[in-house]
């Protein structure tokens, strides 16, 4: 039978379909490797982007710390800015009002805060309480007893009181006098307190 041609033919399918068989999945096992091996490639290369990513974001963090941290540094020297700046055209005033008989020894800007009622956002029928400030320039001056020091001073607050600048930003101005003694001569101290409205 070996001899015929079809057993010649069944033969040869016996042997070359196992042989078919192999080279197939040999193909298809060579095939997955490359496609692995590109896969890994790929996501090696994906690994190295996403540490880029990660490092950047990490910067990005950072940077935005940095940001609030220098956000917060500016606002309080706009604070402090502010906050000196608004004296300026008071100690202007001040001065330009200053009587020649009397001179100044002590200078002070206090503050301190109240309870007021608000109205409410929204609803102007309701009140809120609020922490209000109240700022106080206190300023000590000395005269001479035997010059007319009393009406100096009273002149300097009434000029202080009728500032085109600072009176309307005055809730009042309080004096007080005392005796000392200055290099050993007898002098008269006024302490001179101007409160501001609330809020200025």
């Amino acid at each position: 039978m070996k001899s015929r041609p079809t057993g010649i033919v069944i033969s040869a399918v016996a042997v070359a379909v196992p042989v078919i068989i192999a080279m197939v999945m040999l193909g298809v096992y060579l095939r997955n490797k490359i496609i692995i091996s590109v896969e890994k490639q790929k996501i090696a290369m994906l690994e190295t982007e996403i540490g880029k990513f990660s490092e950047l974001v990490k910067l990005q963090e950072s940077f935005e710390k940095d940001r609030a941290v220098y956000s917060s540094c500016l606002s309080e020297v706009k604070s402090a800015i502010g906050r000196y700046t608004q004296w300026s055209p008071v100690l202007a005033t001040v001065v330009e009002n200053m009587p020649d008989s009397v001179a100044l020894t002590a200078l002070e800007a206090k503050q301190h805060f109240i309870r007021k009622k608000i109205p409410q956002k929204g609803d102007s029928t309701k009140t809120t309480d609020v922490d209000v400030p109240v700022r106080t320039l206190r300023m000590s001056v000395c005269a001479s007893p035997q010059s007319d020091s009393d009406e100096v001073v009273r002149d300097f607050r009434a000029r202080l009181r009728s500032s085109e600048f600072l009176g309307p930003k005055l809730e009042n101005i309080t004096v007080s006098q005392e005796s000392g003694k200055l290099e050993g001569q007898d002098i008269v101290i006024y302490q001179i307190d101007c409160v501001f409205k609330p809020g200025l």
